[in-house]
Parts: C-alpha cells; sequence; structure tokens
C-alpha cells in the first residue's frame, strides 16, 4: 500500500481507552506522528486501490481533525481542489474515490456504492469510527449519495447530493422533449440508441442542430422549441459551458424563448451530452419508455410560465397547441426493454423517496444535464412516504451543472452538522444559506434563492414487482 507517511496507530488501542473520559473523542487516531504538509496544514494521507475491483481512493485526515469525515465518489481527483483544501484546514478528513475506468459503458451506480463503503471500512479499520459520516457528491456523485441516504443509514449519518440524478428519471425526461421535436420538426431523426461518439454520433448532431436552427426562423418553429422545453421540463435557461444569453425574465415571451432555444441547442443528442446515451448503455436493453403517456397532460404539469410563453407563441404562430399536442400523443412510441427495467430496479440504481437519515439535496437552477424538476418529483415522493422531516432541498441560481462555489458547498455541508449536531435543522432560507456562506469563505459568490418549479414532475418511477422480476406484461 502507498502510505505518503508511516501511520502510527498501534498506538491508538484499546488499552489507552481506559484511561479516556468520553469527550476525548476515542475516535481520533494517534497524531505522534510526522504529518504530510501543504499550504493548508498537515494531514495524514493513505492512498492505495480497492483490493479485486481495482478502484483508486484516497483519505486524509488532518492534525486537528475535528471528529467528522466526508466521503465523495469524486474525491481522488479533487483532493487538492481550494474547496477540498479548506475543509481540511477547517478540521473535517475526507475519502473517496476515483471514478472506474470504461465507466461511460458500463454505468453502474451500484458498484459505486460498493467502492465507497469499502473506503468507509478502509478508514474505520485505520482511524477508528468517525462521530459523524457525511456522504456527499455532485452530479454522478449526488446520484450514489442519493441511494446511500435511503439504504445505507448504517454507514452514514447524513446525506448532501448536488445535482444528482435518478438515472431512468433522467433518461426519460430527456426523452420527452426530443420527443416533441422528433414528431413535429424531424420525424426521421434519431432519439434514442445514439453511440457516445463517432461519425455517426457527428452526423445525427449536426441533423438535429439545423433542424432547431431553422425552425427558430419561424413563428411556428418557435413556438414548437418552447413546448418542447416545457412538456420535457427542461431548464430554459441552462446547459454546459458558457451562458450564451442572460437568465431571461419568465413573464417576457421573446426573451425567454429565445433562451429556450439556445440551451436547446446545447443539450441535443452529442458527443458533449453523454448522460442519456450512458444511461441507455448501462443495462441489457433500452430503459427509455413514453408508452401510455399524455403528452397534453405532461404540457398541464410544466412551468407555469413557461406554459403561458408556449400559448402566447401559438397564438402568435396562428397554430392551434391542440392539434399539435394531438400529433404528438399519436406518434409511434418507444417501449422500455424488460431486461433493462429489471436491471435498474436493483437497490442503488434507482430511487424510492425513503432518506433515513438527514438529506439535503440541493442543484443548480440551469442544470440542462440532471433537470431541476427531478428535485420535485423527489420531494413529492418522499413526502407521499412519509419522510419530509429528514430531508431539504435548496436550489442555487447559476448557469451550469454542478457550478456551485465554495462558500456554498461549505454551507450545505455546515448546515448538515449542525443538524447532525442538534438534531434539528437550522434554517435553510436562501437568505440565512447566503449569509452562512459568505461567513465560510468572503471571496465567494452565494447566490441561493427561491426556485420556482414545475406544478407536478412527469417522470418519476417506482419499480414494481414485474420490474423486479423481468416480467414483459
Amino acid at each position: 500500500m502507498k502510505i505518503i507517511i508511516y501511520i502510527l496507530l498501534l498506538f491508538f488501542t484499546p488499552l489507552v481507552l481506559l484511561g479516556q473520559e468520553k469527550e476525548q473523542n476515542w475516535h481520533m487516531p494517534d497524531l505522534s506522528t510526522d504529518f504530510e504538509t501543504c499550504a493548508e496544514g498537515t494531514f495524514i494521507e493513505l492512498e492505495d486501490s480497492i483490493p479485486i475491483r481495482g478502484t483508486l481512493y484516497r483519505i486524509r485526515v488532518p492534525e486537528n481533525w475535528n471528529g467528522t469525515l466526508l466521503n465523495d465518489l469524486d474525491y481522488y481527483k479533487s483532493a487538492n481542489s481550494p474547496r477540498n483544501l479548506k475543509l481540511l484546514k477547517m478540521g473535517y478528513a475526507l475519502s473517496g474515490t476515483k471514478r472506474r475506468p470504461g465507466r461511460m459503458k458500463a454505468y453502474d451506480p451500484a458498484h459505486e456504492i460498493h467502492d465507497l463503503i469499502s473506503v468507509l471500512d478502509i478508514f474505520e479499520v485505520s482511524f477508528g469510527k468517525p462521530a459523524y459520516t457525511i456522504q456527499l457528491g455532485c452530479s454522478g456523485g449526488g446520484t450514489v449519495t442519493i441511494a446511500m441516504a435511503e439504504i445505507h443509514p448504517d454507514r452514514i449519518d447524513g446525506a448532501i447530493a448536488l445535482c444528482g440524478a435518478t438515472s431512468p428519471w433522467m433518461a426519460n425526461t430527456h426523452l420527452d422533449a426530443m420527443f416533441v421535436l422528433k414528431a413535429l420538426l424531424a420525424p426521421e431523426l434519431p432519439i434514442v440508441d445514439i453511440p457516445l461518439r463517432g461519425k455517426e454520433t457527428e452526423r445525427i448532431t449536426l441533423a438535429w442542430k439545423k433542424v432547431v436552427e431553422e425552425a427558430q426562423q419561424t413563428p411556428e418553429g418557435r413556438a414548437r422549441i418552447a413546448l418542447a422545453i416545457t412538456i420535457g421540463q427542461w431548464p430554459a435557461w441552462g446547459g454546459k459551458g458558457n451562458a450564451p444569453v442572460q437568465n431571461p425574465d419568465p413573464n417576457n415571451t421573446e426573451e425567454l424563448q429565445l433562451s429556450m432555444y439556445y440551451s436547446l441547442l446545447g443539450l441535443l443528442p452529442s458527443r458533449g451530452t453523454f448522460g442519456t446515451n450512458m444511461i441507455e448503455l448501462a443495462a441489457p436493453g433500452q430503459i427509455k419508455s413514453n408508452t401510455g403517456v399524455d403528452y397534453a397532460a405532461f404540457f398541464d404539469n410544466g412551468d407555469e410560465l413557461y406554459k403561458n410563453a408556449v400559448k402566447q407563441l401559438y397564438k402568435n404562430a396562428g397554430v392551434k397547441l391542440k392539434d399539435d399536442l394531438n400529433t404528438i400523443n399519436t406518434s409511434p412510441r418507444i417501449k422500455a426493454d424488460a431486461s433493462a427495467k429489471q436491471w435498474w430496479s436493483k437497490p442503488g440504481r434507482t430511487h424510492i423517496g425513503e432518506p433515513k437519515i438527514p438529506f439535503l439535496r440541493m442543484s443548480t437552477s440551469g442544470d440542462g444535464l440532471v433537470y431541476p424538476a427531478m428535485v420535485k418529483g423527489y420531494e413529492d415522493l418522499v413526502a407521499e412516504k412519509g419522510y419530509s422531516e429528514l430531508l431539504r432541498t435548496a436550489y442555487v441560481k447559476r448557469w451550469g451543472h454542478c457550478t456551485f462555489t465554495t462558500g456554498e458547498w461549505l454551507a450545505a455541508i455546515e448546515t448538515m452538522v449542525k443538524r447532525l449536531e442538534s438534531g434539528k435543522w437550522p434554517s435553510t432560507a436562501p437568505k440565512d444559506m447566503n449569509k452562512l456562506a459568505k461567513k465560510l469563505d468572503k471571496n465567494s459568490k452565494a447566490e441561493y434563492f427561491n426556485y420556482r418549479t414545475v406544478k407536478k414532475y412527469n417522470r418519476t418511477w417506482l419499480p414494481s414487482i414485474n420490474d423486479f422480476v423481468g416480467d414483459e406484461n
């Protein structure tokens, strides 16, 4: 095992515990040895791979460890980020993994959870049991965090998921907007089973881009672009890279539609929008499906201001919205394979709305990869199952996926620590979260805000008994 410095944990024995008071934190590792030094302080580091699976992991314990461990899917590569170095200086121990090679074509959040549990095992053997263990992560790290809050309350005390997806939900949310575009603008173009990369992917990307660009030049095309975003419950202002336009006034129809157009261009099937392609490749079979979907009802569930804009755009274009909804509803559907639903039904691969520990879920409003509307679906599911007291949600007004500032991360972590220590949630109101973020990192932007979400999320999916056993019926 590669150990940056030798760790003299043998001094940390049950014999020592006999003379310690409870408040002396018996779980602290021996700190009499030399430490690795960095600009943010001194720490012990373990870096190695998990036996058999070979996943790389990293653990750092600072000299001033406060007893709390933060475990993150992506810690291996982000250990020297400003955020994680600051957390180390604040006294947090940090641990986590590196994403597995070949993940794009063999994605499995359940395996990633196994790796994270292994890291917790290694930590406890090496340093003792933390006072609190908080699982956290962004994107795929958020996905496994949600699952761990549901299925591993024995191993973690709190969870913070940032821009975390429920994969089958995300796949179908992506499908809906593309299905509207296919039905109304380009029946000949594919929207499923698109390769991750290569000439065929490039051809499909260029074809879809041309269709959308041409649609934007006509009143009816602009109306249909807005309809796709609204039915799909995609953000009107969101995507990858830099925002091409300012965050629009949702009461200004032209401004809102233009933002929808630019957002859509960045979210069309391409090598850069690999998220749902990766989900499609994970299971044996196709998980996307819209059999039995009523797209008129899906439209009604959308953002109220988006719907107002769609109605105004259709009126301006002289096209009947009802006719287009009928065209969409009568278009050939896509059916999920029973093998795919069976695969995604397994614990750790999907979410069922039952967090069993304090759980803070966060999203950026301009996330075009993991759509913020999914948070509404999870909130409603949690409420239905009676777990609302354990869940809090928060939103940051910013373009992009996982574009949180250091201060916003720190505010989330500090909020969770207060919840664990007191047994009660502190305020998660935007003004209080922003105040806390600025206190913890004065140089960071702090843009928590009250987010206007959809009326009802369209794509909540819970596996049935037939899904578990792989029944086609």
